[in-house]
C-alpha cells in the first residue's frame, strides 16, 4: 500500500472547472488524489445537504483516463460521500477549490467551496478552501498553483489544530506581484441586497438578486486588506458558531420564570 497521504480534492464550481484541475495537479505532487465533485455549479449552495432526493455518484473519464467521482448533490454532500461510499476512510487532508471568485469576509458564510472544506474539519480532516479573486472561467491559476503548494506543504508537515480550518484567498495577479501570505482575520462587511423585479411573458412578476459588497472594516489586519493590498490571506476559521465573548452577558441575566 501507498504511504503518501491521502488528499481529498473537491469544489463547488464543478468537476470540469479549471479552478479543481489546477488543484488537483498541485494536490498530486503530495499524495494520492480522490476528486470527488459536483457534476454541475453548486456556487452559494453554504453548507446545504440533499435530503429528499437520492444521490448519484458516477465516475468521470476524459479521453479515456479516470480522473474522479462527480456528484449530482452539493460539495457538502460530496464530502459526505467520499468519506464513507468511495474512501471508505478519512482522507488525510480535504481542499476545496480553486474557486473561480473571492470567498473573503462574509462571503465564507455563502460559500460551497468553505463548506465542503468545513464539513471535512468537521470529520476531523486537516481542511483547506482556496479561492482566486477571479470569476473568469478562463482565469489564469499560475499563482494561484504556487501559493497553494506552499499552504498544502505547510499543513502536511505541521497539522492543524482540531476544529479549524483555513480560507485563503488569492489576489488575482501574477505571481511576481503577489507580497506574499498573512495570516488574517474575517473583515466585517456584509451584501447590501437588491432584487431587480421583472415580468415574464405570462406577466409573472420574478426577481433576480443582486447587491453591493459593503466593507465597514478599515483593519489592516483584515482578508479584505490583505487582498488589497496583494497579499494572499490566510483566515482561520472554526465551525463552533456559540459566541464565547457575549456568555457573561447572558449568564448575568435572571432566567429563573
Amino acid at each position: 500500500m501507498s504511504k503518501k497521504p491521502v488528499i481529498l480534492v473537491t469544489n463547488d464550481d464543478g468537476i470540469t472547472s479549471k479552478g479543481i484541475s489546477a488543484l488537483v495537479e498541485v494536490a498530486q505532487e503530495f499524495g494520492d488524489v480522490v476528486v470527488v465533485a459536483p457534476d454541475s455549479p453548486q456556487s452559494g449552495m453554504g453548507h446545504a445537504i440533499t435530503i429528499e432526493q437520492p444521490l448519484r455518484l458516477d465516475k468521470v473519464e476524459f479521453h479515456g483516463e479516470f480522473i474522479g467521482w462527480q456528484c449530482s448533490g452539493t460539495p457538502v454532500d460530496c464530502v459526505k460521500l467520499a468519506v464513507n461510499k468511495v474512501l471508505h476512510r478519512k482522507p488525510d487532508l480535504c481542499v476545496s477549490g480553486i474557486n473561480h471568485g473571492s470567498n473573503s469576509s462574509i462571503n465564507v458564510i455563502y460559500s460551497g467551496t468553505m463548506s465542503a472544506a468545513m464539513e471535512g474539519a468537521i470529520e476531523n480532516i486537516p481542511s483547506v478552501g482556496f479561492s482566486l479573486n477571479n470569476y473568469d472561467l478562463n482565469a489564469d491559476f499560475t499563482a494561484s498553483k504556487h501559493f497553494a503548494r506552499i499552504i498544502i506543504k505547510n499543513i502536511l508537515e505541521n497539522g492543524m489544530p482540531e476544529k479549524t480550518l483555513l480560507n485563503v484567498n488569492i489576489p488575482n495577479k501574477s505571481k511576481k506581484d503577489i507580497n506574499g501570505i498573512k495570516i488574517c482575520r474575517q473583515a466585517i462587511a456584509k451584501w447590501e441586497e437588491e432584487f431587480d423585479e421583472r415580468t415574464d411573458p405570462r406577466n409573472r412578476k420574478y426577481y433576480w438578486l443582486t447587491g453591493k459588497f459593503q466593507l465597514y472594516d478599515e483593519g489592516a489586519d483584515t482578508d479584505e486588506w490583505a487582498l488589497a493590498n496583494d497579499y494572499v490571506s490566510v483566515v482561520p476559521v472554526q465551525f463552533d458558531l456559540t459566541a464565547h465573548h457575549a456568555l457573561p452577558h447572558f449568564n448575568n441575566m435572571n432566567w429563573n420564570a
